[in-house]
């Protein structure tokens, strides 16, 4: 498939395109808030106009990727389930739409953390974790050479497992990974300890100037992050993990915690999961799926409902 491939990143709060030429070189990338609570046929009205402002001939496209917020059907890109940060998303056709809306181009579509690892992954890598730490923790599986996509409720979805305390999770349930790692976790638990509140970024500043409270949120986030990722790579055999997300730039507050509890919990070979950062940043996603367009390795298996 030769022409220009589009990677659309639908997150709860900004929508980011990104253009790139056949061999995968991104030309040019445009973003706008996602019109997250406008219904599905707002946000993919913005996705095909951000698309349409980078690449106005339509023809030029062999194909659009899509990484979207939420349980997707891999086959459909119907959006099966989604968070508190959308409205009216859930059972949105997007594939059909978006496609529809840009003149029959050729659409494809995965939940935003597969993109996020499709484009995390270093040539000849096959069996990879990955994991999304920002408002929420989402995870994804490259197992084999292939995403991994799992039932009804998706596969990957490291923040909704666990028990790491007595933490109401967003999903309604007790102490899962997202109830203690996530921003909005940081946020209210220093606030729980403190009274004051602060967005994740300045409780980090915080923790940086040596406030307890805030080093004790980071500590047990970068804990139990570090345990779960232990467990998920030694039920599959992943000896990687690659991590991303907004509270992953805090790294220097959780590499300590992470570290130590994989140290604590080697796989079978030993060694513990080989973790790395994201390389791309808030571009992995958009870049991800545009490789979608490209390759049999990145189309979505239709084998593996």
């Amino acid at each position: 498939m030769t022409g220009l491939r589009a990677g659309v990143d639908i997150g709860g709060t900004k929508t980011l395109v990104v253009v790139c030429d056949e061999d995968g070189k991104e030309l040019g990338s445009a973003s706008a808030p996602s019109e997250s609570h406008r219904g599905g046929a707002a946000i993919l009205d913005r996705a095909a106009e951000l698309v349409s402002s980078l690449v106005p001939d339509h023809a030029a496209l062999a194909g659009v990727g899509v990484g979207a917020a939420g349980v997707v059907d891999p086959v459909t890109g119907t959006v099966l389930v989604t968070g508190d940060s959308f409205t009216g998303w859930a059972g949105t056709p997007v594939n059909a739409e978006l496609s529809a809306r840009l003149g029959g181009v050729p659409v494809r579509t995965v939940n935003d953390v597969d993109g996020f690892l499709l484009g995390e992954l270093l040539p000849g890598e096959r069996n990879v974790l990955g994991v999304a730490v920002g408002t929420g923790v989402g995870g994804a599986l490259f197992v084999d050479g292939r995403l991994l996509y799992g039932g009804a409720t998706g596969a990957g979805e490291i923040g909704h497992v666990g028990r790491y305390g007595e933490e109401r999770c967003t999903c309604g349930q007790i102490g899962h990974l997202e109830a203690y790692a996530a921003g909005r976790a940081l946020t209210r638990r220093y606030g729980e300890a403190t009274g004051r509140t602060l967005a994740a970024e300045d409780v980090a500043a915080e923790a940086l100037n040596g406030d307890d409270a805030a080093q004790a949120v980071f500590t047990d986030a970068g804990r139990f992050l570090g345990q779960a990722v232990a467990h998920a790579a030694g039920l599959l055999g992943l000896a990687t993990c690659v991590l991303g997300g907004s509270v992953v730039r805090s790294w220097t507050l959780l590499e300590k915690p992470v570290r130590e509890a994989l140290e604590e919990r080697p796989l079978l070979s030993g060694k513990p999961v080989s973790v790395r950062l994201s390389r791309h940043g808030a571009k992995s996603v958009a870049l991800g799926a545009a490789g979608l367009t490209a390759g049999i390795q990145r189309l979505p298996d239709v084998s593996n409902p």
